[in-house]
């Protein structure tokens, strides 16, 4: 049987992104979910997950990818299925986990089902960077230190899951990304008073994966919108971990970078 793929779409820019370069993949969303798939997109409830194991495998899906923004669902057990009852207890238990728990839980159950979980950047390569300038002016040596900084500073809280991002000034540590996000934590940075950042002018956000995590499911993504939002915080760049982090719309990013003179770099992953 020849494979198919079949994209379990969230919200924004990256599902059709990936129908786009797979134009024979089966789409569905999931309910609750603002998504940018078209009306003809089947919706699924996640109460009901057996239904869509066999929607997918009723399209002949062999290799699925999950991609999108999503949050945690509201499960409401009146309306489970078989195989959402079996699944709610290790679900419920991994939620209390934090989210490399539910993700990890995620992608055995799939894989239980007889799919192949695939990475957003497997069926799309060009989604990621190699190590580099990707666009706006070149970094300066200041930018680089922040930026090790910032990465030292995940490394260290990666085993808390608690975020994939920071920003970093003069070494100084002006925001760290939770469960809000890093829009969030960029307009926290946005707000921080002069008096506090009068030596800590510039600085750089750093986004990448927390070690060990699972790339399929959980890659960090930045767009268009996060370099206007880090122009917006006062800071010169963001710097990115190559192949780990996913560009989204990389023209227009090229084009923000370009308006706004803030850079994005792409640096070797740390072992």
């Amino acid at each position: 049987m020849s494979a198919r793929l079949g994209i379990l779409a969230g919200g924004g820019a990256l599902p059709p992104a990936i129908l786009r370069a797979h134009p024979d993949a089966y789409v569905l969303t999931f309910a609750g979910v603002q998504h940018l798939m078209g009306p003809d997109a089947p919706v699924f409830p996640i109460d009901r997950i057996g239904a869509i194991y066999a929607a997918l495998r009723d399209a002949g899906v062999t290799d699925v990818v999950f991609a999108g923004g999503l949050s945690r669902p509201a499960l409401d057990p009146a309306q489970f299925d078989d195989d959402m009852r079996a699944l709610a207890p290790h679900l419920l238990a991994a939620m209390q986990q934090g989210d490399d728990a539910v993700l990890r839980l995620v992608v055995q159950t799939f894989e239980g089902q007889g799919f192949a979980v695939r990475g957003a950047h497997e069926v799309l390569p060009a989604l990621t960077a190699t190590a580099g300038l990707v666009a706006g002016p070149q970094p300066s040596d200041a930018d680089m230190a922040d930026a090790a900084r910032g990465f030292d500073i995940l490394a260290h809280t990666a085993a808390l899951d608690i975020g994939q991002g920071c920003v970093v000034a003069r070494g100084l540590c002006l925001g760290f990304e939770t469960l809000q996000g890093t829009d969030a934590m960029l307009r926290f940075v946005a707000e921080t008073p002069d008096k506090l950042r009068h030596a800590a002018k510039g600085g750089v956000l750093v986004k990448t994966p927390k070690q060990g995590q699972d790339l399929r499911v959980d890659m960090p993504a930045v767009g268009p919108d996060t370099l206007r939002a880090a122009a917006k915080a006062g800071l010169n760049g963001i710097v990115i971990s190559a192949g780990n982090v996913v560009m989204l719309d990389r023209p227009q990013i090229a084009q923000v970078a370009e308006e706004t003179g803030v850079f994005l770099w792409a640096a070797e992953p740390r072992s």
